[in-house]
């Protein structure tokens, strides 16, 4: 990979350019600001970078805004982005996580660390750029065209990374953002999850691109809904949005559900073919995370997205019943 590192300290760059020589085979280069670093980023005899790795305490320009200047250029709108910092305040992480970083990484870091990272890194990269070939090779249908004539390249069950929507990361930075929560304390968050209704019918009726927007639509109506809290959002597959709250906030599913199918309603959402449609989403349990070990935490995630799952699995049960019994009488 071609790995960009920045630091304003010149022996932490000195000790990353000798880590990454011994970890593998990569490409290193290094900037001692955030202004350096994105003259490098949008030179054109640069090349494009795999992977960023940022400190945050810089001068001029600071990791998580270096991070937010990155995330608005469309070549890394989803390249993975290390940080390697001293900062361990709940603050600091929220605030990386929420420009768009991918983990977080508190100095000091050792070679089998930083190693490992990498190697998911490395796997990451190469995920994506399938995912966003799968996603965009059906993005130039004809309007006279079914999306049932194109085979389906993105699974149901697969999480798709969500642009330019306030609050929502991907999902592998969602799980990196929750085991650096349970590293420290959780002070009550909590976490809970919408699940689209009929996701199955939704993915079998459009192509990979319409599920995609789809999507990105749903996940903008959710995030503008609960515009006034402090959350972050990934899509986990399978139609649900998986969110994590800051402390303080005991959330009211069912009111946060109505509130959320109400905007959808009024949202006029279409497929390529112009055919409007009708979307509505169900919420499970919020589940509190409160002094919870790093395993107990995600379990706790799992919990808040396999009720919504099941939640959208009984609203369609009571549908169904209700139209039988109707037709019977």
């Amino acid at each position: 990979m071609r790995i960009l590192a920045v630091d304003d300290d010149p022996i932490i760059l000195e000790l990353l350019t000798q880590f990454v020589s011994i970890i593998g085979e990569h490409e290193l280069m290094t900037a001692q600001s955030g202004p350096e670093a994105l003259d490098l980023v949008h030179a054109p005899d640069t090349g494009t970078f795999d992977c960023f790795l940022f400190d945050i305490q810089m001068p001029h320009m600071d990791g998580i805004q270096l991070t937010g200047a990155i995330r608005e250029t469309t070549r890394y709108a989803d390249t993975p982005i290390l940080m390697l910092t001293a900062m361990s305040d709940r603050r600091y992480i929220d605030a990386a996580f929420t420009a768009g970083a991918t983990d977080y990484v508190t100095k000091p870091f050792e070679i089998p660390e930083l190693k490992a990272r990498l190697a998911l890194v490395e796997g990451l990269v190469q995920a994506r750029k399938s995912r966003t070939r799968k996603i965009f090779a059906t993005q130039g249908l004809s309007a006279g065209q079914h999306s049932e004539d194109v085979a389906h390249t993105i699974g149901l069950h697969e999480p798709i990374s969500v642009y330019d929507v306030d609050k929502v990361i991907d999902y592998t930075a969602m799980q990196n953002y929750v085991a650096q929560l349970a590293r420290g304390a959780l002070f009550g968050s909590s976490t809970f999850a919408f699940t689209i209704r009929k996701i199955e019918e939704h993915h079998a009726a459009m192509s990979a691109f319409e599920f995609a927007s789809l999507i990105s639509d749903v996940s903008e109506v959710i995030s503008d809904t609960l515009a006034e809290y402090e959350f972050l959002m990934a899509y986990a597959g399978n139609g649900t949005f998986v969110c994590v709250t800051e402390s303080g906030w005991r959330p009211n599913m069912s009111n946060l559900m109505d509130a959320v199918n109400l905007s959808l309603s009024r949202t006029e959402l279409y497929d390529n073919a112009g055919q409007q449609l009708y979307v509505r989403v169900s919420a499970g349990e919020a589940v509190r995370l409160i002094w919870k070990s790093e395993s107990s935490v995600m379990e706790a995630v799992g919990v808040a997205h396999a009720s919504a799952e099941a939640a959208s699995v009984r609203h369609e049960r009571a549908m169904n019943d209700l139209w039988i019994t109707e037709h019977r009488a």
